[in-house]
C-alpha cells in the first residue's frame, strides 16, 4: 500500500490520467493525501493546458512517472481548510500554479523565490512530503499548503485567470525582474501564443512600446489590431531585421520550438536582455561575439514565487487582464492536446472542470 493510502484522512478524487507515452489520457480514480492543519482543499473549477502539460504526456525529458494527471493551472473554490490556515475561508476562490512545496530554509525560499528551491514539490509528477505522488488539476479537487496558494479576485474571469497561474508569472516575473516594465521601453516578444499574448497584455498595461516576432505573417493583423502591438517583425525578412537592429531593451523569448537566438540578440540595444522561458528541446547555440560587442545578456527565467505570483494576479485584476482561451470539455482533451503540438489554438486551452468533469472514472 502507498504512503498515499495509509491515512483515514485522506481524499477520494477523480480525473484523467496518461498511463504510457502514447500520452492518451482516460478517467482515473486516485486518492489524495491527507488534508493537514496548514491545508486548503480545492473544488476545480477550471485548469488550463500548458504546453510543459504536452511533454511530460509524452515523456519528451524521460522523467514522467505514469499514471500521470497533469495540470497546474488551476482555478477552484475552497471547500475545506484545516485548522492552522489563515489566508484562506471556505467559498473563496484559490489559484495553484506549478509548485506546491520546498524546503522553506534555503536562501531561495527565504527570499520568496520559491520557483528557484532545488526542493521543491511540483504539483504533478512529483513528490508530495508523504512521499504520495502528485496529481495535477485534470481532476475534481486538489489538497495544497495554504502557501501555495492564491487568492483569486472574484472580479477576474475565472475561465481566463487560470492560465495566469502559469503562463501569466511565466512572463510577469522576467519583466520585473529586469525592469523591463517601466513606461516607454521596446520590448520585443517572440511567439505569439499562450505566454506570448500575455506578456503583450502586460507590457501594454506597462504603456511600453511592443514589437511581436514571429514567423507567421498570419498573425500580424491580430496582434496589430486587437492586441494593441506597435510593430509586427518577421524574423526571417532580412530587411524588417536590419531597420530594427538594437531598437530593442529587452526581448521575452516564449517559444518552446528550436530556434536561432542569433538574429534576436541583434535587436536588442546595448546592455539589453534576451530572456528565454520558452524549453525547447535542443539548446540554442550561444551567440558569443555579438554579446561581448554589445555588452548583451542572455538570461532565463523558471517563473515567480509565491508573493509576486499575488502581485501578478492583483496587477492583472487591475487591469482587467486574463488570458484569451478556448474553454473544453473534459472529454475532448485528448483532441486538445493533439491541437496544441500543432499550434493549433488561440491562445490557451482551459478545461471546464467542475461542468464536465463525471465520476465514475475506472483505472
Amino acid at each position: 500500500m502507498s504512503k498515499a493510502l495509509a491515512g483515514e484522512g485522506n481524499t477520494d478524487a477523480y480525473g484523467w490520467a496518461a498511463r504510457d507515452s502514447s500520452g492518451i489520457l482516460s478517467p482515473f480514480n486516485f486518492i489524495r493525501r491527507e488534508a493537514g492543519g496548514r491545508d486548503i482543499t480545492i473544488k476545480i473549477l477550471y485548469c488550463g493546458i500548458c504546453h510543459t502539460d504536452l511533454h511530460f504526456l509524452k515523456n519528451d525529458h524521460g522523467i514522467t512517472i505514469y499514471p500521470l494527471v497533469p495540470g497546474h493551472e488551476i482555478v477552484g473554490q475552497v471547500i475545506k481548510v484545516g485548522r492552522d490556515v489563515t489566508k484562506f475561508k471556505v467559498g473563496d476562490i484559490a489559484g495553484v500554479g506549478g509548485i506546491i512545496g520546498t524546503c522553506g530554509s534555503c536562501s531561495n525560499c527565504t527570499q520568496g523565490l520559491e520557483s528557484y528551491c532545488p526542493k521543491m514539490m511540483l504539483t504533478f509528477n512529483g513528490h508530495d512530503h508523504d512521499g504520495s505522488i502528485t496529481y495535477g488539476g485534470y481532476s475534481n479537487n486538489f489538497v495544497v499548503d495554504e502557501h501555495f496558494a492564491v487568492m483569486i479576485p472574484k472580479t477576474l474571469p475565472l475561465h481566463g485567470t487560470a492560465p495566469l497561474l502559469c503562463a501569466g508569472i511565466t512572463v510577469y516575473s522576467p519583466m520585473m525582474h529586469h525592469g523591463l516594465c517601466k513606461p516607454g521601453q521596446h520590448l520585443g516578444v517572440v511567439g505569439l501564443g499562450g505566454l506570448g499574448h500575455l506578456a503583450v497584455k502586460f507590457a501594454k498595461a506597462f504603456n511600453m512600446k511592443v514589437t511581436v516576432i514571429s514567423t507567421s505573417p498570419g498573425k500580424k493583423k491580430e496582434a496589430i489590431e486587437r492586441l494593441g502591438v506597435d510593430a509586427f517583425l518577421l524574423i526571417h525578412e532580412e530587411q524588417q531585421l536590419k531597420d530594427a537592429m538594437g531598437t530593442m531593451d529587452g526581448i521575452i523569448d516564449t517559444v518552446s520550438a528550436p530556434h536561432s537566438v542569433y538574429p534576436l540578440v541583434s535587436l536588442l540595444k546595448t546592455s539589453g536582455n534576451l530572456v528565454l522561458v520558452g524549453v525547447p528541446i535542443s539548446s540554442p547555440e550561444l551567440p558569443s561575439m555579438p554579446l561581448i560587442m554589445g555588452r548583451k545578456t542572455i538570461s532565463g527565467s523558471a517563473g515567480g514565487g509565491m508573493k509576486e505570483t499575488q502581485e501578478m494576479i492583483d496587477f492583472s485584476a487591475k487591469h482587467n487582464i486574463t488570458a484569451d482561451v478556448e474553454v473544453i470539455p473534459m472529454n475532448y482533451v485528448n483532441t486538445a492536446i493533439e491541437r496544441l503540438g500543432k499550434n493549433d489554438v488561440k491562445y490557451r486551452f482551459v478545461i471546464d472542470v467542475a461542468n464536465t468533469l463525471n465520476s465514475g472514472a475506472t483505472n
